[in-house]
């Protein structure tokens, strides 16, 4: 790995300041110090800038019980990031997999491993997600027995011009309904339920995957363990 990549993997550094800091030989690599942005460290290298000791961090694999009020935005904004809610070093580096509106709860991953993240999001792979929807209206009856043969023919959004794949409705009580979907789409749950003529008050996503939030509370966290990481 290239010095500077390794100093903006490691700091705040962008990679642009990065390598500045090295040209101004801030930076030495076993004791040695470096004025070539692109000299080349290895993992067992000693790599210190400004005289504190650096080390990579590694893939990391999060799952978060997110709570209202958090946003899965990358950038800051007028809430919470989920990240924030996150205690690990650099913790701006890891990316949601799968966003949640501001709004809703519930279970959210977060990796820096992109090709991992990809496997999840990825239409092609169909991993299932399973919603706990809040409606605003009773269903019940022929109207639900009608709802949950539209939502497995796939329904046709409005603005779009493919139907969503099918997907699994079921009635907990008359305004409680659990949705298994196998793709993401932008506000997929509540416009779905739009389209019937209902409207989703509260939302809560239960699982990804053979993924559970289990005992997690909502605003805590834990790292997952590596059958979890691999189940994907």
């Amino acid at each position: 790995m290239r010095l500077d990549r390794f100093l903006a993997e490691t700091t705040e550094l962008t990679r642009s300041l990065a390598k500045r800091a090295v040209q101004r030989g801030e930076v030495n690599v076993n004791g040695v110090r470096i004025k070539q942005a692109a000299t080349q460290v290895a993992p067992t290298d000693r790599v210190e800038w400004q005289g504190q000791r650096l080390e990579l961090v590694g893939l990391r694999y999060v799952m978060l019980h997110k709570p209202v009020d958090v946003e899965c935005s990358a950038r800051r904004g007028l809430y919470p990031r989920a990240v924030d809610l996150i205690d690990l070093p650099r913790p701006e580096r890891l990316q949601v997999v799968g966003r949640l509106d501001v709004d809703t709860t519930g279970l959210v991953l977060l990796t820096d491993d992109g090709q991992w993240s990809h496997r999840i999001t990825s239409p092609r792979r169909r991993c299932p997600k399973v919603y706990h929807a809040t409606l605003a209206d009773p269903l019940a009856g022929e109207a639900l027995t009608q709802a949950v043969e539209r939502f497995a023919e796939g329904i046709l959004l409005e603005g779009e011009e493919k139907p969503t794949l099918p997907a699994k409705l079921a009635m907990q009580d008359s305004h409680t309904a659990e949705l298994t979907i196998h793709e993401g789409r932008y506000h997929q749950v509540k416009r779905m339920f739009a389209a019937l003529g209902n409207r989703v008050v509260a939302l809560h996503r239960h699982s990804v995957g053979p993924l559970e939030l289990g005992g997690l509370e909502q605003g805590q966290w834990r790292e997952l363990r590596d059958e979890e990481i691999i189940a994907f």
